[in-house]
């Protein structure tokens, strides 16, 4: 007689074994029509699935986070079953769920492009108005690889062949459609709902191997209702017009090209944008009690064997082979982060427990491989700068440094205009270094670190770097997007691993945990994220020209030179605009550059000694006398941690 507890803490009992649809039919007709499907001691089931103990059970609603990822997953079967309904003969192969949407991966002869959008969802309208119910069953393995074999679904029969032998395999059918999949799923196709879209197509390597057939994946997103999907495509069209690359290109921030794939070509304003940055970086890591270093960017691989990088992260390092005799067959790496390099210095002498905590920074230049494919404008690049810091630390100090790093990003992110974080714990990977006892040290000296700091995280299985967890700070942005920014992580492994110590209180040698540390991640990324949460459009203290000193009649040009250099002088990024256009055509093309202030002179002007402000793109402007405007301008463009 199983007993089934429900959230509210109220018991159901059951003559015998009793399946998630009868458990709600039985509580009210209202739950057995709501609910899509049950989570029963932590693990998502289909409403069909038989429960026989006693079990703790949560129904899924159509309003809770689980719902979204099946209407994910099961419109991408509808896809399937459309796709193979209109083009027969079309193979398919993985289709999963993926943030905002899913994809699923086709073997045809011929690729899909948009113009077939129009029909597939139709179709895809049509199969989800049948409502078909989502029906599981467990095959044999042969019988399956014989069936899909048999289908000329040679793909699905590669994936039954290669799962371990331990593994069930269950198929899901709707209607007379089949398919090879885990689960779990919703009631029926109908669950779904109308507020889908197909997005893109694009290429895919069958399992991710450019060795292997390149197959065609839809993607396609898909939402609880209407409302929602129209506001992700708003989010959508709002992030084409904010699209980094697009607005650097008309500020002339910066460019790439073929002939440096994956690094940046700064241009005069982008990388004023950048050293801005920087500058106000190295205040905080100075007023927070952080020593700079520099460190190598070529190292020999030994040093990366040590760490275990090379183990574990060599198809992402580019590599150079010397060809001197005095150093024959001596293979370098470009850095690909600084962590080994930092514990160099540390290493070099013998350390005190009074020197701890040592925090460490660089703004440290690391190259890394990645595919031309997933390279995006400076978002995701080859050549990056981390604001990368290491802190070497006694355990019993992790909590306090855990409360001073998060205070310090804090602040940091509000100056740049960011209110709203969260934080992410991701704990140990699959492939990692170190062992599970120092990994439950690490892991416990985190979540303690979290709890002493205030810190409300939600995990994230898996995620953790191979040497430690990681807490992750993911940035929300004005159009509701978020990014992953900041981390810290502790480390128990790299300096086992490198050989760090230093000289205890009671005179024993002792390892120190190593705190890694990042706050903007990489400058180009969080530049890129910059640009794209302002639109271009930067506050005054960021701005790479903060004013433009236009004149409207030649007359004005020798006090406009004057107005501009008093600016410079006090520090404002002022330039000129003296070209015979008119004032209208002016202010039309600093609008088009960003601009936020234009310092306008006339002949009256001129004469007064005075200048008209406009505040772009608005109509607002005011007249003040030229000493007026340099002291209000020099005190906006001041940046945030400078000001009185």
């Amino acid at each position: 007689m199983p007993a089934i507890t429900l959230p509210d803490g109220s018991i159901r009992q059951f003559d015998g074994a009793v399946t998630g649809a009868t458990i709600a039919a039985a509580i009210g007709p209202g739950l057995a029509k709501a609910a899509l499907a049950m989570e029963v001691d932590g693990k998502l089931q289909d409403l069909s699935a038989t429960i026989m103990q006693d079990a703790k059970l949560r129904f899924i609603m159509r309003c809770d986070p689980e719902a979204l990822e099946m209407i994910r997953h099961d419109c991408a079967h509808v896809l399937a079953e459309a796709v193979q309904a209109l083009y027969p003969g079309t193979q398919v192969t993985i289709g999963p769920s993926i943030e905002n949407g899913f994809y699923y991966d086709f073997a045809r002869n011929e690729p899909f492009t948009p113009d077939d959008f129009a029909k597939i969802e139709a179709k895809m309208h049509q199969i989800i108005a049948r409502n078909h119910a989502f029906v599981r069953e467990e095959w044999d393995r042969e019988e399956a690889i014989g069936f899909f074999t048999a289908k000329g679904e040679g793909y699905k029969a590669e994936l039954i062949q290669d799962l371990p032998k331990s593994e069930i395999i269950s198929i899901y059918k709707q209607g007379a459609w089949t398919d090879l999949c885990r689960g779990p799923h919703m009631r029926g196709t109908g669950d779904i709902g109308t507020a889908f879209k197909l997005m893109k197509v694009a290429g895919a390597y069958w399992r991710g191997d450019h060795r292997n057939a390149m197959l065609s994946r839809i993607y396609g997103t898909a939402w609880r209702d209407q409302k929602e999907l129209d506001a992700y495509l708003s989010q959508l069209e709002e992030a084409e017009k904010r699209d980094h690359r697009k607005i650097a290109k008309e500020m002339g921030l910066f460019h790439l090209q073929d002939e440096a794939v994956g690094s940046v070509f700064w241009h005069p304003k982008g990388w004023r944008l950048y050293r801005t940055v920087e500058a106000y970086m190295r205040r905080q890591l100075d007023i927070a009690d952080y020593q700079e270093v520099k460190t190598p960017q070529l190292v020999d691989r030994k040093l990366w064997e040590a760490s275990g990088h090379w183990e574990k992260f060599r198809e992402n390092m580019f590599v150079a082979r010397v060809e001197d005799e005095a150093e024959k067959d001596r293979v370098l790496a470009l850095k690909p982060m600084n962590c080994p390099c930092h514990v160099q210095i540390f290493n070099q002498g013998l350390r005190s427990y009074r020197e701890l905590p040592l925090r460490m920074a660089e703004f440290g230049s690391c190259h890394r491989y990645e595919p031309s494919g997933a390279l995006h404008g400076i978002m995701r690049v080859r050549a990056f700068t981390q604001d990368d810091a290491h802190i070497f630390c006694a355990e019993d100090q992790i909590a306090d440094e855990t409360v001073r790093f998060v205070a310090l990003l804090s602040s940091i992110y509000r100056d740049f205009g960011f209110t709203e974080f969260r934080v992410k714990f991701s704990d140990r990977p699959a492939r990692r270094a170190g062992t599970d006892a120092v990994w439950d040290q690490s892991e416990g000296a985190l979540k303690d670190a979290c709890r002493i700091a205030g810190v409300e995280y939600e995990l994230n299985p898996g995620e953790g770097a191979f040497y430690g967890p990681k807490l992750e700070f993911v940035l929300r942005d004005a159009i509701g997007r978020d990014w992953q920014c900041g981390t810290l992580q502790v480390d128990f492994v790299l300096p086992e691993r490198l050989d760090a110590e230093y000289v205890a209180e009671d005179g024993a040698r002792r390892r120190p945990v190593m705190l890694h540390r990042a706050i903007l991640g990489s400058f180009e990324r969080f530049l890129g994220i910059l640009i794209e949460e302002h639109a271009g459009r930067f506050p005054l203290w960021l701005a790479p020209v903060q004013v433009v000193v236009a004149t409207i009649v030649d007359e004005a040009a020798p006090f406009a030179r004057q107005a501009s250099a008093a600016l410079q002088k006090a520090g404002v990024a002022a330039s000129l605009d003296l070209r015979n256009e008119k004032i209208n055509r002016k202010v039309v093309d600093h609008i088009d550059q960003r601009v936020p202030v234009l310092a306008v002179i006339g002949r009256r002007e001129a004469e007064e000694g005075t200048m008209v402000l406009r505040r772009l793109p608005g109509r607002d402007q005011e007249t003040l006398k030229l000493a007026d405007a340099v002291a209000l301008l020099a005190a906006e463009a001041t940046p945030p941690d400078l000001r009185a």
